[in-house]
């Protein structure tokens, strides 16, 4: 019996309601959007054992010969989340609809995963311009950052956007915080086709000065559920009234770049001299991490004229492979001179880790 005669089979079979599955999947159809001529796309699905035994995929039957599957061969745990991937040898221009049928003793019917997609013969290539994919809705950026805010502006931002799926999106964001606003233009995005966003930042609803973060999210369609796959990191750093000083502070620095050479650890610290070389005292009144990774020991926040102080970095290597961003320390002083000081941290690659310092 052919494949597609095998499926068609399976089909017949009135599918077991999803409460009453025991592998449950995360998106049972996963739209690959644009792909070229005869360049394989891979579809992966993420999966889970909900039953209370172990779970054995016993086969996975794809509809043609032109996509081939990868799935467990073991058991698998309670409990545990897995994958099974769908691989289309992309051999036919067009539109595509590809369906495999996954047999296993977590269900007592096949549960049926799908992708889709359309091949093109003379697909471009957007990933220099737009290297950042939120499931086809491909992005110039992301993350977003305000530097330098002061109280009372608006500023904007704009991301630019393309729609390399197969069906009109309507760009959006969600999760909003008070102080920022988005618009996107245009409204719905045919394929194929670019649009932008603007982002609009009201400082007045900002609360506190130094640095603001939070996450927004981008997606395709309004009311669209929340993904941590198009998660948008954005920062703002709201700095205070600069007022003249009579015998002013003043910071200075040993460096304001520190080189953090993991040389294979998985932990690596690093210490920068803090001096007040001015004529009152100098207060540290805010000091934070544009990105996770870090961590910070100052020894002293307040400084009188001829004190120095240290501050101990200390960076992750696992969690700044991960960083959107330039690693940063940030700190906020009553210098009027350096209102605004950031440490830039520079991680030399680790290719292994063996081990903390």
């Amino acid at each position: 019996m052919t494949n597609r005669l095998k499926i068609a089979a399976l089909l017949a079979l009135a599918a077991t309601s999803a409460s009453a599955q025991r592998l449950s999947v995360t998106k049972a159809t996963v739209d690959m959007g644009r792909t070229g001529y005869e360049m394989p796309v891979t579809a992966t699905f993420e999966m889970r054992n909900r039953g209370l035994r172990r779970l054995v995929i016993q086969d996975v039957v794809p509809d043609c010969n032109c996509t081939k599957v990868e799935y467990p061969k073991g058991e698998i745990g309670i409990g545990d989340k897995f994958t099974i991937k769908m691989t289309y040898d992309a051999r036919t221009l067009g539109h595509y609809h590809k369906q495999a049928a996954i047999i296993s003793n977590g269900s007592k019917k096949p549960v049926y995963i799908t992708m889709t997609g359309v091949v093109l013969a003379d697909l471009k290539d957007y990933s220099g311009s737009y290297p950042y994919d939120f499931n086809n809705l491909l992005s110039d950026k992301n993350y977003l950052e305000f530097d330098n805010v002061k109280r009372g502006e608006q500023l904007q931002f704009e991301m630019g956007v393309m729609n390399n799926g197969t069906t009109i999106m309507q760009p959006n964001i969600q999760h909003l915080p008070p102080y920022l606003s988005a618009q996107s233009y245009p409204e719905r995005l045919s394929p194929g086709h670019h649009g932008k966003i603007v982002f609009t930042l009201n400082s007045e609803k900002i609360h506190d000065y130094g640095l603001t973060q939070t996450s927004v999210y981008l997606a395709q369609q309004l009311g669209e559920k929340v993904k941590n796959e198009t998660e948008i990191a954005v920062s703002a750093v709201l700095l205070p009234p600069v007022k003249a000083i009579e015998n002013a502070p003043q910071l200075m620095l040993s460096d304001t770049t520190l080189v953090l050479d993991f040389g294979g650890r998985s932990k690596k610290s690093g210490e920068v001299v803090l001096s007040n070389v001015g004529k009152s005292r100098l207060d540290i009144t805010s000091l934070q991490m544009f990105t996770r990774g870090l961590k910070v020991t100052l020894g002293k926040s307040r400084l009188m004229p001829g004190e120095s102080t240290k501050l101990k970095i200390t960076g992750v290597a696992a969690d700044l492979k991960k960083a959107r961003t330039v690693p940063r320390v940030l700190m906020i002083t009553n210098d009027p001179q350096q209102a605004k000081v950031v440490i830039t941290i520079r991680p030399t690659p680790n290719p292994s880790l063996k081990g903390e310092e």
